[in-house]
């Protein structure tokens, strides 16, 4: 039998509630923080303990990962004043699963490592039925030595897990990943749209599409959503558009242009603007209705 670790997670949204269940039934010892914790309090019964701030999370566990909104979140969790960093706990593995910026990730590696603390960055794709399925892809950032430690555990809710580079490079590789989505989403819903037009049955489109070389995972995982007019979250859009502004941001200080990156973020904040924010990102067909 592996080896039972006391884990502390702090975000138990739309994701990390389900990346908790995957610990508990690993049988893990689990501490969890959440602002919202009436969300969690199925969790609380299946067996983690419900702890009062990130500090106090951080002072009882070995491992602890972090899956909140935005890097202002992060930013609070790690370094404020009930922070995980005001604590002493040396050896202690933080990894933080939030898409944020690159720059955030290398400032908690420093302090980390300051502390005599572990750190990686490990963003994740594959949304809700990644999340409940274990199937995630998650893409690390930080020492090798600590990912490979991390590995196993990473390994109850991940199927693609890779090691990217050093501090940073998780955050960077998941900007890759939403630039392709966030483009790719307009393609699908434009081609929806055009079925629609056309007078066809879009099932059946999705049928022949979705396994020739128009196949990616938006299609075959959020088309249906799309066309059944269902927007519950699987990621929020609210989310998407700031995981946008962070690559274009990053893409800025490279000197690089994504004018299909700044066509999605458009639209995307349009419907912002219309009322859809915590509506899941497949709601871009609406634009095209």
């Amino acid at each position: 039998m592996s080896k039972q670790f006391k884990i502390g997670f702090i975000g138990t949204g739309v994701m990390g509630k389900s990346l908790v269940k995957h610990l508990l039934n690993a049988k893990h010892e689990v501490t969890i923080y959440t602002r919202t914790k009436d969300k969690a309090a199925d969790l609380v019964k299946a067996g983690a303990k419900m702890a009062l701030s990130p500090s106090e999370v951080a002072q009882t566990v070995e491992i602890l990962f972090t899956m909140v909104g935005y890097p202002h979140d992060v930013e609070e969790v790690y370094f404020g004043d009930n922070g995980i960093f005001q604590i002493e706990n040396a050896n202690l593995v933080v990894i933080d699963m939030t898409t944020s910026t690159p720059t955030l990730a290398k400032k908690i590696d420093e302090k980390a490592k300051e502390k005599g603390m572990l750190s990686l960055d490990a963003p994740v794709s594959g949304g809700d039925v990644g999340a409940q399925l274990g199937k995630l892809s998650v893409m690390c950032g930080g020492d090798k030595s600590t990912f490979d430690q991390a590995l196993p555990i990473l390994n109850l809710f991940g199927e693609t897990i890779l090691y990217q580079g050093t501090a940073g490079a998780g955050q960077h590789t998941k900007m890759c990943n939403q630039i392709t989505i966030a483009t790719g989403m307009i393609g699908v819903c434009e081609a929806l749209a055009y079925g629609r037009k056309a007078g066809l049955d879009l099932d059946q489109v999705l049928c022949s599409i979705s396994t020739g070389a128009a196949g990616s995972w938006s299609l075959s995982n959020l088309a249906p959503r799309m066309i059944a007019g269902n927007n519950e979250p699987g990621f929020y859009i609210k989310h998407f558009v700031k995981d946008m502004k962070i690559a274009l941001e990053e893409a800025d200080k490279m000197d690089l242009q994504l004018p299909g990156l700044t066509l999605a973020k458009s639209l995307y904040e349009d419907l912002i603007n219309e009322g859809y924010a915590e509506n899941g990102t497949q709601a871009l067909i609406n634009i095209y209705l």
